[in-house]
């Protein structure tokens, strides 16, 4: 027995000697431009405060609004992206296990057989029949060496993707929580729009019903009438676009925590709130423009994304070179006497039927020596699609940094517009207080009552619009270094993995995944 075993141990310390001696292809290192790790804007750092909470990972709660958290969480629960993406995580989890099945024997078979033959002489009658039955059972293995590092290479991508697609999460959670933040205020937008609408309504149809009763009286003529009653309708004529603004918003919020169009009980979280505006003078981060920007999520992810197809480039190389697979072979056969009549056999007969035991061990070589065209080619496929990750990397982060300037920028500028727009609305709502005094004195025409009332309108309505346009340009700086990406919830929600489990043995993947796993570094993927 020891003569035997001894060429499969000397085969087994061979196999484990060679399995990590070389690794062909490129070794991943990161790809970040100077400007980058540098990076700085003076817009960004002006619109920012240096101060511990809230945490970018929820922004949010700078706005001190329970119905705007309410409905943070209510996505992150139901939004039907965010679940896609956290099945995703499990799939690219369940595919690094596939990978990881290199590192083992890819062949083990376990195969038997039993065969009953019967057979007649020729020109015999039917009683000189003879029948018997042959066994089998053999165990077929077959280890391809990782020589070469085919298998870890794989590893190595199936791991960066693994990583990429939890940084892919993460992105969606970004964009979604700016969704949700933009639509809630874009909802509380178009009712302080309409209630600004309905005073102005309100205030001109006092107007036009004073300048009908002057004409019928005879104290004016018909063009102050129509004038007022132009304005006045133009003015009613926005309010039902205004009134679809709020529905198709809360249309779009309930989209976004994954239910159909209905009542939405977490607008009334906070009462209050209805057609409030807040305005922040500055963007709470705590670190500074360059680490948030590496940070991002998509940035991220469109670095490990590199760092896997980097790796696929080993894979392809490593068709190159030749393969060394251990091959292994124990079978056991058995068949009955020859010349056994062809009744069946009885067990005692079959069990001292002669049998053999065979054991057989050797290494097998193949090389696609010419075949080279095909491989070398796929090599410069993979190598081509690594360059056009670290062109689209590139330029991922100089577009991050254009959309956080750029937010910066427009918050900056809105919040200057604040205080002067607050003015002109003070201004323009004492301006018709007194072309209404001068008018019924009768100092001036109706015209200067008009032309007031339209000033109060558009400056109130502007004002509105410009603190708008600071919440929004502050949703989009948060968004544009990455914030919002934190989120309580589980990568797949407790229904979808009892369906799931219902279907599929999962094992301890699916509890794996459950806990949020920390992304690794931007120098490249975890071991």
């Amino acid at each position: 027995m020891s003569r035997r075993t001894g060429p499969l141990r000397l085969w087994l310390a061979c196999a484990a000697c060679l399995a990590g001696c070389v690794t062909v292809g490129p070794d991943f290192h990161p790809q970040h431009e100077e400007w980058a790790e540098h990076w700085s804007s003076p817009a960004v750092e002006q619109a920012t405060a240096q101060q511990a909470q809230p945490d970018a990972g929820q922004w949010w709660q700078v706005f001190a609004d329970q119905n705007l958290e309410r409905l943070m969480a209510e996505a992150d629960a139901h939004n039907a992206d965010l679940k896609i993406a956290g099945l995703r995580v499990l799939e690219a989890r369940a595919q690094l296990g596939i990978a990881q099945s290199g590192r083992y024997p890819q062949v083990q078979q376990i195969g038997g057989d039993a065969l009953y033959t019967k057979s007649r002489r020729s020109g015999s009658s039917e009683g000189n029949t003879s029948g018997s039955w042959q066994y089998g059972l053999g165990f077929d293995i077959g280890w391809e060496l990782d020589f070469w590092g085919r298998f870890r290479r794989a590893i190595e991508a199936a791991d960066a993707a693994y990583f990429a697609s939890q940084a892919n999460r993460e992105a969606v959670l970004v964009l979604l929580h700016a969704q949700v933040a933009d639509t809630y205020f874009t909802m509380r937008t178009a009712e302080a729009r309409l209630r600004i609408a309905r005073e102005n309504a309100a205030l001109q149809k006092r107007s036009y019903e004073i300048t009908e009763k002057l004409f019928k009286s005879g104290e004016t003529d018909e063009l102050d009438l129509q004038q007022a009653k132009t304005q006045y309708l133009s003015t009613l004529s926005s309010i039902p676009s205004f009134e679809s603004q709020i529905t198709l918003a809360r249309h779009a919020l309930s989209a976004l925590i994954g239910r159909p169009p209905g009542p939405l009980p977490e607008l009334d979280q906070q009462p209050g709130k209805e057609g409030v505006i807040p305005i922040v003078d500055r963007a709470l981060l705590q670190d500074v423009p360059a680490n948030l920007l590496l940070r991002r999520p998509d940035v991220r992810a469109a670095e490990l994304h590199m760092a896997s197809q980097s790796a696929l480039i080993g894979v392809a190389k490593a068709d190159l070179y030749p393969t060394v697979t251990l091959l292994g072979t124990l079978a056991w056969s058995a068949n009955s006497s020859s010349g056994t009549p062809s009744s069946l056999l009885s067990a005692s007969e079959v069990a001292g039927s002669p049998s053999k035991l065979a054991l057989a061990v050797g290494p097998s070589v193949t090389w696609n020596v010419f075949d080279h065209g095909r491989i070398v080619n796929n090599v410069r496929v993979q190598d081509a699609r690594l360059q056009q990750l670290v062109v689209a990397y590139q330029d991922t982060v100089r577009q991050a940094a254009r959309e956080a300037d750029d937010a910066a920028t427009a918050f900056l500028a809105a919040s200057q517009r604040d205080d002067i727009l607050h003015d002109a609305e003070q201004a323009a709502g004492r301006s018709l207080t007194l072309a209404n005094t001068i008018y019924r004195e009768g100092y001036s025409d109706f015209q200067r009552v008009l032309d007031a009332q339209r000033a109060l309108a558009a400056q109130q309505d502007a004002y509105i619009v410009n603190r708008s346009n600071a919440v929004g340009s502050l949703i989009a700086l948060y968004k544009a270094v990455g914030g919002g990406w934190y989120t309580e919830q589980p990568l797949v929600d407790p229904a979808t993995r009892e369906q799931m489990q219902q279907r599929t043995h999962w094992g301890h993947l699916i509890d794996e995944t459950q806990a949020p796993a920390a992304t690794p570094p931007s120098g490249g993927p975890s071991p």
